[in-house]
């Protein structure tokens, strides 16, 4: 009896340190735009204390800023405009926008830059999710760049315009 406890404890050990190791701290994420093309790429790595999404997107509306998000759902379907993404990630319930009362959303990421060539690279950290957590995790969500900036108050989008740029994190 002995030994087949200390059997059961060892094969649990390993499952749970199987289970840790098999998530993993970075993730990938491969937009498509409008035309349902690859039109730029996201790498993403877990901090301490959020994600740093590090991007890359073509084909946007020269300098011009552009929102950026983290959408609920990883699909997008480029065939109906992207809408498959679904709302913005809001695990808290709260409103849209850094500038709201009670915001923002956990999806909610400062404006980007689309330089003069049309495209957006940038360095973004969000404090409010993580990669693989139950609460606010956003592997198998959606990254969306949107047409137009984010006004940071206008619910429950920020008036951010066409959805031009979608990749589902994975």
């Amino acid at each position: 009896m002995k030994r087949l406890i200390t059997t059961l404890a060892f094969i649990l050990a390993a499952a749970a340190t199987a289970s840790a190791q098999s998530t993993s701290q970075t993730a990938i994420a491969n937009f498509i735009g409008k035309d349902g093309k690859e039109t730029g790429r996201a790498s993403l790595t877990q901090g301490k204390n959020g994600v740093l999404i590090e991007v890359e997107v073509t084909n946007l509306p020269p300098g011009k800023w552009v929102a950026f998000h983290v959408h609920e759902t990883g699909k997008c379907d480029a065939a109906h405009n992207h809408e498959s993404a679904g709302k913005h990630f809001n695990p808290g319930n709260t409103e849209h926008g850094f500038l709201a009362a009670n915001g923002p959303h956990a999806g909610d990421m400062p404006n980007q830059y689309a330089g003069a060539d049309g495209v957006l690279r940038a360095q973004v950290f969000n404090s409010m999710v993580a990669l693989d957590n139950v609460e606010n995790g956003i592997r198998g969500r959606a990254l969306m760049v949107h047409a137009k900036s984010d006004d940071n108050r206008s619910q429950p989008s920020g008036d951010a315009g066409d959805r031009l740029a979608c990749a589902v994190i994975e």
